[in-house]
């Protein structure tokens, strides 16, 4: 999960996995798996640093590294 900012200042904490797409028009977009869009103070570079973050705390991103890996042999 990762912590945002709604337009109203209101925090908010995000399932980083349903994320589907992110972007800035010119405030922050966030579109989920759902179709749900949500729209946040923090700009894209932001909530995308917080993702990798995220993964990388939860070991998806290196799970997903060692399966590449493992792929070639």
């Amino acid at each position: 999960m990762i912590s945002l900012t709604r337009l109203n200042g209101k925090p908010l904490i995000l399932n980083a996995i349903l994320i589907e797409l992110i972007e800035e028009t010119p405030d922050t977009m966030i579109t989920l798996t759902t179709g749900k869009k949500i729209t946040v103070l923090e700009k894209a570079e932001v909530v995308v640093s917080l993702v990798r973050t995220y993964m990388q705390e939860i070991g998806s991103v290196r799970a997903t590294i060692q399966s590449r890996d493992t792929e070639g042999s």
